[in-house]
């Protein structure tokens, strides 16, 4: 199965105008760590996991790729 975070989050990001900065900002995580995991070269934690759809108000399913809702 192909994992679809990297694509979702990058998604999400770009659909509410932030950048990486924010988005690591908001998460207490570097920019080069936002960066890695849209372009899949790392994974994040189950609770970065969590903390991220809870950020974007997503499912953690739809960031997994799981759902399209």
């Amino acid at each position: 199965m192909k994992n679809n975070f990297g694509k979702r989050l990058y998604e999400l990001r770009k659909e509410k105008e932030l950048t990486q900065r924010q988005v690591a900002q908001a998460l207490s995580v570097s920019e080069r760590t936002v960066s890695y995991w849209e372009s899949g070269q790392r994974e994040c934690s189950l609770d970065m996991l969590i903390a991220i759809s809870a950020y974007f108000g997503v499912s953690v399913d739809f960031l997994l790729g799981k759902t399209d809702y």
